[in-house]
């Protein structure tokens, strides 16, 4: 079904503000030397620095993009003012067969497609060896446990030898026991140990905040000693945290949730060599929130699968198991809208605060990770030098130091009540996307 894309949204797909700018200026039809469009394809041919123009193309059915240029953006400037120009003046655009150039990656795409179905299919066919399975299994778990033990260790001496120093340890310090847990096959609690390191540089209350996290590692140690006589929720998620993958063949083979999600925010940044792009959609029947993980290699470009942020998609998600269920997987999806409703997510501060609760009364290593927080009414004020968010109850969440972008949430709101999708670490919001008037903005730039 074909959407009919706004400027705010195209934009939302910019990795930075720099590239918002750039193709901006890119959008009018005197920076082109040829413009045309078929049923699920846009291209254009961009003048560059360069003795030829850059060859850019967009398959509409994501939607996807390619382009000639060296930018390791993606999307690229070119993609984003061609994307952009289609939206403002679709009649600069020719109707025409496409050219060859547009024609082979086209092609190309439709291929790996098939060839994906088929991998799939051969993959449901197939009779797993669960002796080797069991095998490797019970490897792994050895490898676990030895690191665990040692990390153990490791947090105790911590500990016991105070955290007045911390502050004085190179980044080596914890860089050692983090390749240590990815070596014992912890990927998880290396990605922990990170964030822990960083503790020590944010300013006042540091202290608290690494005395905190080293609480919540400790008892995830704990739960993974007593892993056998927990619930299979509880298991699920410290296996999740400990960096146990999970089958998505097997995940989708599940019956999922069917709704209309918001697609409510996104961001992307690097981590060990790949990229990561968290969307988060929030569904208008169910009133939860899901987060949807891509990932690729450093050098490569991140699909959106057709999630485009401020669009509204009609499909069945399929949750990874847990005691509180949030990130999940498309299983099928039938329709996209880009129209904007108000009322999306909790009427208040205090709804989301006490849903994040509960949430923690069941899952406490939800504080390990960001919570999604979406707000259909919320202002955001400067008060004594800190920004905060605030409702109509007077409630309010601090913004998080990581936000560079409290000045244009302001100019956005005009001071008026917006809607609203941030991420929650239990004492700082970090908005992601504001909306207001029909229109939606994304807030964060990519961290790459």
């Amino acid at each position: 079904m074909s959407v009919s894309w706004t400027a705010e949204q195209v934009l939302a797909l910019a990795p930075d503000a720099s590239s918002t700018k750039s193709g901006s200026d890119l959008a009018t039809p005197r920076k082109w030397v040829s413009l045309g469009q078929a049923e699920h394809a846009l291209w254009g041919e961009c003048q560059g620095s360069g003795a030829n123009p850059y060859q850019t193309q967009i398959d509409l059915r994501e939607p996807a993009f390619k382009c000639s240029c060296p930018s390791r953006k993606f999307p690229c400037k070119h993609a984003l003012g061609l994307f952009l120009l289609f939206v403002n003046q679709p009649n600069a655009f020719s109707r025409s067969q496409p050219p060859q150039w547009v024609t082979d990656w086209l092609t190309a795409r439709d291929k790996r497609a098939e060839k994906a179905a088929e991998k799939k299919e051969a993959r449901t066919d197939k009779h797993p060896d669960t002796a080797a399975q069991a095998k490797r299994a019970a490897q792994r778990e050895n490898k676990v446990k030895a690191g665990l033990q040692e990390l153990d260790i490791w947090l105790s001496d911590l500990v016991r030898t105070g955290l007045a120093n911390v502050q004085t340890r190179p980044y080596s310090f914890w860089e050692s026991i983090a390749a240590r847990m990815v070596d014992a096959q912890a990927p998880g609690i290396a990605r922990m140990l990170k964030q822990m390191a960083e503790i020590p540089a944010t300013g006042d209350g540091w202290q608290e905040r690494l005395l905190g996290r080293i609480a919540m590692l400790h008892l995830l140690l704990e739960g993974y000693k007593r892993i056998d006589a927990l619930s299979e929720e509880a298991q699920s998620d410290i296996k999740s945290l400990i960096g146990w993958t999970q089958d998505r063949e097997d995940i989708l083979a599940k019956q999922g949730i069917r709704d209309r999600w918001f697609v409510a925010g996104q961001r992307a940044y690097e981590e060990d060599r790949l990229r990561v792009q968290r969307t988060w959609l929030w569904g208008q029947e169910s009133r939860r929130a899901a987060l949807i993980l891509d990932f690729s290699h450093i050098s490569q470009p991140i699909s959106n699968n057709g999630l485009i942020p401020g669009s509204w998609i009609d499909a069945e998600l399929v949750f990874f198991p847990g005691s509180y269920p949030i990130r999940a997987l498309i299983k099928d999806k039938e329709a996209a809208h880009s129209e904007l409703e108000a009322a999306i997510g909790f009427d208040s501060i205090k709804s989301a605060l006490n849903t994040y609760s509960s949430v923690l009364a069941v899952c406490p290593w939800v504080a390990v990770d960001d919570f999604p927080v979406v707000l259909h009414s919320a202002n955001i004020i400067n008060k004594n030098g800190r920004w905060i968010i605030t409702d109509s109850d007077g409630c309010i969440m601090p913004v998080s130091r990581q936000c560079r972008s409290t000045w244009q949430i302001l100019s956005i709101s005009g001071g008026h009540k917006i809607g609203m999708m941030g991420e929650w670490d239990g004492e700082f919001l970090l908005p992601l996307a504001v909306w207001t008037s029909g229109r939606f903005y994304n807030v964060i730039d990519n961290d790459y």
